[in-house]
């Protein structure tokens, strides 16, 4: 099983080019089950999960294709299979996002639940009741959804609580071709979703309200295949500059957008960075500066995401002085915190908040990867920690974090890959 080995680095400098976002890619691409005619989509991160979600399509008879600028071309116009098995799921809990598109196409699903997840539980019955509500007929067996519609789902009024992403954009999908308006009410609000409904209103469908809590969505009889290009990944960006305010350097990631990143760079202008932004570049300047400890709690967007609390979490770690983190998105998000202890780090857990008392140095030490951001944020400890840090089962980083070891050898890092 592969690992990644960081020996303890200096200053890191130069640039970062960022990759499409993976949460907006995902959707996006089983977004294309609803297109009678093909869709060719650039700026797609190569991730594991993407190829997952390519073989998922592939297994219903979506043709894929790829051309030499590595677009992908998908062609849903001859669909032979409505189902999601188990053996995709299990690797993807984002497969369950078939589920509105094939029912809302076909009108008939059958997909596995998701099993367990590292970071916590993410129920689905929020995407069930919702897509109940449209009409449908909806059982539970085996393990599996099974979903069925006789003609069109019908537009419904739908509240959801708590704020779920996935499932903001599984009843999105459902809906753009429904009978009659839909309304979405406390719809997530992040620009994965928002990218979401920015690539089916190009296809055709009526979707207004587009970044805000209330999504209204004017049901239309077909859509049709566009090119579209996905946004950058902001929670990639925003572990870059982690890492060059971590190393107390200056590093630039570019092809982003800023507004993407509202609160996370007033956190880390509070951490004591320098930040400059243009249209689509951020610098973060930490050089001659001490790292601040920076209190914050994860919440739905535009507030702080709990995919950056990890990287924080480091940060805060070799802060002079002492901050608490709040997870109030995921209970099982603190997993990293143990390995950052065999790092030196002096982090206490009660309940859902941790309380960080800054250290003057980390060393390095073998950590285990517990979920894709934990893995990012100890690759972000072994930069400076005295020795060196190797960071097993970094599969989960691979789902996440596009060419991660090069990325970073471009701004001076000593990392590798290994066995």
């Amino acid at each position: 099983m592969d690992k990644i080995v960081v020996d303890c680095q200096g200053s890191l400098s130069g640039k970062v080019e960022i990759s499409g976002a993976k949460n907006a890619a995902l959707p996006i691409l089983m977004g294309c089950l609803l297109a009678e005619t093909p869709v060719t989509l650039s700026n797609v991160p190569h991730l594991m999960d993407v190829t997952t979600t390519i073989q998922l399509l592939a297994s219903m008879g979506v043709e894929v294709e790829f051309d030499e600028r590595l677009n992908i071309e998908l062609d849903a116009s001859v669909v032979t299979s409505k189902e999601a098995p188990y053996e995709l799921v299990t690797t993807m809990r984002a497969s369950i996002l078939v589920l509105g598109p094939l029912l809302g196409r076909f009108g008939e699903a059958k997909v596995s639940l998701p099993g367990g997840c590292a970071i916590g539980s993410r129920p689905v019955d929020i995407h069930i009741k919702g897509m109940q509500a449209m009409g449908a007929d909806i059982q539970v067996e085996e393990g599996y959804i099974l979903a069925k519609m006789n003609g069109r789902l019908q537009g419904a009024d739908i509240s959801m609580t708590p704020v779920t992403v996935t499932g903001t954009e599984n009843l999105l999908m459902a809906a753009v071709l429904a009978e009659g308006t839909t309304t979405l009410r406390n719809a997530a609000r992040e620009p994965e979703v928002t990218d979401l409904a920015e690539f089916l209103n190009k296809m055709g469908a009526k979707i207004s309200g587009l970044g805000t809590s209330t999504l209204v969505i004017e049901g239309v009889e077909s859509l049709k295949g566009v090119e579209y290009s996905v946004i950058p990944d902001r929670i990639e960006a925003g572990t870059y500059l982690a890492a060059a305010a971590v190393a107390k350097s200056k590093v630039t990631v570019t092809k982003v957008n800023p507004e993407h990143l509202g609160i996370v760079l007033e956190k880390f202008e509070e951490a004591g960075a320098e930040i400059t932004c243009t249209e689509d570049t951020i610098t973060l300047d930490m050089r001659d500066r001490d790292l601040k400890p920076v209190s914050l709690v994860t919440d739905p967007y535009p507030l702080f995401p709990t995919d950056m609390q990890a990287q924080f979490l480091v940060m805060n770690a070799l802060a002079d002085g002492v901050s608490t983190i709040q997870e109030t998105i995921f209970e099982n998000r603190f997993m990293h915190v143990s390995e950052l202890a065999r790092m030196g780090a002096d982090i206490s857990i009660e309940g859902n908040t941790a309380t960080i008392r800054g250290v003057k140095s980390l060393k390095g030490a073998p950590v285990m990867a517990t979920d894709l951001r934990a893995s990012a944020s100890l690759i972000i400890a072994g930069l400076v920690a005295e020795g060196q840090t190797v960071v097993n089962r970094v599969y989960h980083i691979d789902r996440g974090y596009e060419l991660i070891e090069e990325k970073f050898h471009k701004i001076g890092a000593h990392i590798y890959r290994t066995n």
